[in-house]
């Protein structure tokens, strides 16, 4: 006897045990079992839809039923799919992208929807979601992208990577001599689109097995606008010091924040002395990996606060760097972009040392330039500000710096010149691919 639905009931003589009876109980689980499934599938994307869900994670909500059948109407593809706390790589690029578009259509490819629901907010490039890594299989099959463009070393980029049928360049977020901007990744890219001379003389010097000359193609700094020269605080009033550290670092070669070793004695110092206001500006992502560093930064941000009207706090978020930067009139700031960034200013730069042994720079010239900051130097910042400022012939350092890093085509020419080197790789993977096509080998 066994019972089904509460009444019992006999087997049949010769039945098996697989015969309708057990298998009805036997497909419930199964049943049960995919309700479950399709419950926790729909619980998942409420949770990702809503305010709760992490902005350091991608949500992978996306778009991929409105191009079942459709593709991109665009030659360029941006490749982004980091999350929102990520987006400062991206924004600085949006009005170099403007250009792009109008001059060869652009869209930005996301895998979260708050990040391009982000860039609809900012801009007039479009922005899609894709969730899935196979999504962009069919719909670069039904598109004419020839070039994809990179602003970060992201693993996910090797989702649009493995496509053969386009060109891949990698335009990064900021010039810096952090080691990352000699990483072996570059290899990965058939194009590296380097800022000015500096980029490709730090690849070259940095990079085994590959022909830096070759692949790294000099652009300009778009993302850098041009900063008039500063005169400088006039007699009597404070100088504004802008204290802009960079993160943590995911790992010991790339930790060049200086937030915990510097911060809190540093800004403490600038505030105890009349002559100078300080601006805090911290790395939008400092605190992700490390507690400490969170509440190193936290004890910053509280000091400045605390400390009247006069100083501020600037988050990432509520302008653009250019924009702080000519509130200042000397930056502190550790091994990053934000350094290459300044040097337009013409105004004194510092940059800290980090403390741990295990942070790799790539130098090119810049940190055997400017004044370093070590940790046990930080509470003496004040008398030593006052020596840069007070220095002669640092303007022409900044000024050879500039030239360096920068190339010959910033500040007026460098959107110009990004926009026409796009075309340029547009047209020749056209000519690589109608060839490949004739040869009857054309690749994914």
């Amino acid at each position: 006897m066994l019972v089904v639905s509460g009444h019992p009931a006999k087997l049949r003589q010769g039945a098996r045990p697989s015969d309708r009876p057990l298998d009805t109980l036997g497909r419930m689980p199964r049943t049960l079992h995919g309700l479950r499934r399709r419950a926790q599938s729909a619980g998942i994307r409420a949770l990702r839809r809503s305010r709760f869900f992490p902005r350091s994670m991608v949500d992978r909500l996306g778009e991929e039923a409105g191009y079942a059948d459709r593709g991109l109407d665009a030659r360029i593809m941006l490749f982004f799919p980091g999350p929102p706390d990520q987006l400062y790589q991206l924004l600085p690029w949006l009005p170099t992208l403007e250009a792009v578009d109008a001059a060869h259509g652009v869209v930005v490819v996301c895998q979260d929807s708050r990040v391009a629901e982000a860039l609809r907010a900012r801009t007039s490039v479009r922005a899609i979601t894709f969730s899935r890594y196979g999504a962009l299989d069919g719909v670069l099959a039904r598109s004419d992208v020839a070039l994809a463009l990179y602003v970060g070393h992201a693993s996910a980029n090797f989702e649009c990577l493995r496509f053969a049928s386009l060109l891949h360049a990698y335009i990064g977020h900021g010039d810096s001599d952090k080691g990352v901007s000699a990483s072996n990744q570059l290899k990965a890219y058939d194009a590296v689109f380097a800022p000015g001379q500096a980029a490709v003389d730090r690849i070259h010097a940095r990079l085994m097995r590959f022909d830096a000359e070759r692949r790294c193609v000099v652009v300009g700094q778009p993302t850098t606008l041009s900063a008039p020269p500063a005169e400088g605080p006039a007699p009597g009033e404070r100088t504004t010091v802008l204290y802009a550290p960079t993160w943590e670092g995911a790992q010991p070669s790339v930790a060049y924040s200086s937030v915990l070793t510097h911060g809190l004695p540093l800004v403490e110092s600038l505030l105890a002395d009349a002559r100078y206001r300080v601006i805090y500006r911290p790395h939008p992502l400092i605190g992700v990996t490390s507690g400490d560093y969170a509440g190193a930064n936290a004890a910053v941000l509280n000091a400045v606060r605390q400390a009247g009207a006069d100083h501020r706090v600037i988050a990432a978020d509520d302008e653009p760097l250019e924009a702080t930067f000519a509130r200042a009139d000397v930056l502190v700031c550790d091994v990053s972009a934000v350094a290459t960034a300044w040097l337009p200013a013409l105004r004194p730069l510092v940059v800290t040392k980090p403390a741990g042994p295990a942070a790799v720079s790539a130098d090119s010239g810049m940190l055997a330039r400017v004044r370093r900051l070590a940790p046990e130097e930080a509470g003496r910042a004040p008398a030593l500000l006052a020596e840069e400022l007070a220095a002669e012939g640092g303007r022409t350092v900044l000024e050879e710096l500039v030239a360096y890093y920068l190339s010959p085509y910033w500040p007026d020419r460098s959107i110009e010149r990004f926009v026409a080197i796009c075309g340029e790789f547009v047209a020749e993977r056209d000519r690589l691919r109608s060839a490949l096509v004739a040869a009857g080998a054309t690749g994914t």
